[in-house]
């Protein structure tokens, strides 16, 4: 079995008061609304009813855990985050929407990567930038900014696309990476697998062939 495969709900945090304590690595998704984030999520566990990936946006206002195990031991956490950036959503519940994340990743000190998942053919809105200049001093943490919905675009789309994301990560620092991503074609998959494996695992642990981490089937 795979590492991800093993991921598991644990809780869910309406209020920043309801995080579980920090400890084993975490790894958090963040996105607008109907960006692709559970879907993603799904994609990299292989369970496609793991994460909550509903037609209608914002429905998603909870912060979700999901526990990765090793031989029964807890290894670390995949964090699907609310997704933001919904215009139909009244001020007050964008604005709890930006304390909870917001307050997630400024004070999370088992956060090791975080997964900004964007539109492939509207990446960079003002949401994502928020993000973006948002950890701009966090230098510690990995960022991917996963371009999502890939397979919309043509192939000189595509380049174009990843030009300007690259560029635009080159500026910003070693610690981001960029990745174009199709979680309706599972289309980079296991490029996301690898990348987050090195996040969580980065000493190798669950890489050898004894371990979770196995030849896909």
């Amino acid at each position: 079995m795979r590492l991800f495969d093993s991921a598991r709900f644990v809780t869910s945090a309406a209020k920043l008061g309801q995080l579980p304590p920090p400890g084993l690595p975490e790894i958090a998704f963040a996105g607008r609304s109907n960006a692709g984030k559970s879907t993603t999520i799904n994609v990299l566990t292989r369970q496609g009813q793991l994460a909550f990936a509903s037609k209608t946006p914002g429905r998603t206002q909870l912060i979700n855990f999901f526990r990765l195990t090793q031989k029964e031991d807890d290894v670390g956490f995949l964090v699907d985050l609310p997704g933001y950036g919904y215009s139909k959503a009244s001020p007050d519940t964008r604005a709890q929407w930006a304390d909870l994340i917001g307050g997630y990743l400024d004070k999370r000190p088992s956060l090791v990567g975080i997964v900004l998942v964007m539109d492939a053919r509207r990446p960079f809105m003002p949401a994502d930038d928020w993000l973006i200049d948002f950890f701009s001093d966090k230098t510690h943490v990995r960022q991917l900014w996963l371009l999502n919905k890939c397979d919309k675009l043509n192939r000189s789309e595509r380049a174009n696309t990843l030009r300007i994301a690259r560029a635009r990560a080159e500026k910003t620092g070693e610690h981001v990476s960029v990745q174009l991503f199709s979680g309706l074609k599972k289309e980079g998959a296991e490029k996301l697998t690898q990348t987050l494996l090195s996040w969580i695992d980065p000493e190798g642990r669950f890489s050898s062939p004894d371990r979770l981490l196995v030849k896909e089937v």
